[in-house]
C-alpha cells in the first residue's frame, strides 16, 4: 500500500476511536469520510478540493496537516462533537498573559502556526490556562470617524480536547472593556466553516468571503506562497477564509 494513503488510513482508524466513522469513501487523491454530524475531505499532497454536501458540515484536511498535528485535529473534531471536558466560562477567571506564555499554548493546540500578537488574554480554570484569545494593535480608521479604532483578534484556541462554553465571549468582554474599540475583526478558515462561523452567534457579521490561499509545503512545514519556488514538495491551495466584524 502506498504510504500516504497508510497513514491517512491510520489517522481514520485513530480517529474512530474517539468519533464514530460511519462511512469511509476512497478516491484517488482524497478520502471522504462521514462522521457523526461531520463529513471530513482527507486530501493527499497536491490535490484540488472538491465541492461539498450542503446538509452536513464539511471539513477540509490536507496531508501535511493530518502528518503534522493528528492530534490536534481529532482534539479539536472532539471539541465540535461535544466530547472532552466541558466547563462554562463563569467558572474561570480572565487574566493577561505574557508573549512567552500565548507561544507555548498556541504550539501546543493550535493548528496554524503561533503568533504573539500585541495583546493576549488567557482563561484559567483552577489555576490551569485553558483558552486564550490574542488581538493585534489598534488600527485608526479615518475613513469611519475620528478616533475610530478598529482591532484584530489574531489567534483563539482551546486547550485540546476541552471547550469553554462562553470562553471567547468573556475574553472579547475584557479586551473591550481594556480598550474599547469601535470594532474587531476577524478570520475564520473555510477549510473548516465554509460559509458560517460560529463567531456569528456572538454578534460578529461576515463582511468579505476572502480568496483561497496557496501554500508550499517541505517536508512537514507549510509556508505561505505567492510565486513558485525552489525545493518544495508540493503545493496546495484551500478554500479561503471569511472576513468578520464585530461593530461595537
Amino acid at each position: 500500500m502506498d504510504d500516504k494513503k497508510k497513514n491517512i488510513k491510520d489517522f481514520i482508524q485513530t480517529l474512530s476511536l474517539s468519533i464514530p466513522v460511519i462511512q469511509i469513501d476512497e478516491g484517488i487523491d482524497m478520502f471522504k469520510v462521514d462522521i457523526d454530524r461531520a463529513i471530513l475531505y482527507l486530501y493527499m499532497p497536491g490535490a484540488l478540493r472538491r465541492e461539498e454536501e450542503n446538509n452536513y458540515p464539511v471539513i477540509h484536511i490536507d496531508y501535511d496537516q493530518l502528518c503534522s498535528a493528528p492530534e490536534k485535529i481529532i482534539n479539536r473534531l472532539k471539541g465540535q462533537h461535544g466530547l472532552g471536558k466541558r466547563f462554562y466560562a463563569r467558572a474561570t477567571v480572565v487574566a493577561r498573559i505574557d508573549k512567552r506564555v500565548a507561544l507555548a499554548f498556541q504550539e501546543e493546540h493550535h493548528l496554524q502556526s503561533a503568533l504573539p500578537g500585541k495583546y493576549r488574554y488567557g482563561l484559567f480554570y483552577q489555576g490551569d490556562l485553558v483558552s486564550v484569545a490574542i488581538f493585534s494593535g489598534g488600527r485608526i480608521m479615518r475613513q469611519e470617524r475620528l478616533g475610530y479604532r478598529s482591532f484584530e483578534l489574531i489567534r483563539f484556541c482551546h486547550k485540546s480536547d476541552t471547550l469553554i462554553v462562553g470562553g471567547l465571549s468573556k475574553l472579547l468582554k475584557a479586551f473591550i472593556k481594556d480598550f474599547s474599540p469601535q470594532d474587531i475583526m476577524t478570520y475564520a478558515d473555510r477549510d473548516w466553516s465554509h460559509n458560517h462561523s460560529s463567531l456569528q452567534t456572538i454578534g460578529f457579521e461576515i463582511i468579505k468571503v476572502v480568496a483561497p490561499q496557496r501554500f508550499a509545503i517541505v517536508g512537514k512545514q507549510r509556508f505561505s506562497v505567492t510565486t513558485e519556488e525552489q525545493q518544495v514538495d508540493y503545493y496546495i491551495e484551500n478554500k479561503g477564509s471569511l472576513k468578520l466584524k464585530l461593530v461595537l
